[in-house]
């Protein structure tokens, strides 16, 4: 079970870190590069489409567990201290709430469609 209660006080402090980087985006004095790599880093966590699909085995996972942190960790490290500390306060008091918003679905399965079809076209040609 300790296993269980460590992941779960990670996924904890990974949603307030979340939290913390939508109100860190709105903040009017976080530059253009910190804003776009969270940007990334917000709609590759809350997209419902992977990089690497789940059920591929071990890989579906990995993007999961590297991809999400690494972006966030990189996001962190580019607004400023005080900026982020004024976040992580936000984050506490108001939890955000988020609805379900068909349309960013849409959009977010339009660009992955994009995406792969982008990828798969070069392979297809090599293999005619």
């Amino acid at each position: 079970m300790k296993l269980l209660d460590n992941i779960t006080i990670k996924m904890k402090k990974l949603k307030k870190e979340i939290t913390a980087l939508y109100y860190a985006y709105q903040n009017p004095e976080v530059k253009i590069l910190p804003k776009f790599i969270i940007i990334i880093a917000l709609g590759y966590a809350l997209s419902p489409i992977d990089l690497i699909p789940d059920f591929i085995p071990v890989l579906g996972y990995m993007d999961d567990l590297l991809i999400i942190p690494a972006l966030i960790t990189l996001s962190i490290k580019l607004i400023p201290p005080e900026i982020l500390e004024e976040s992580k306060r936000k984050a506490e008091e108001v939890p955000l709430l988020l609805k379900k918003n068909w349309f960013a679905a849409l959009v977010f399965i339009l660009i992955w469609i994009i995406l792969l079809a982008v990828m798969i076209r070069p392979v297809l040609k090599l293999v005619k």
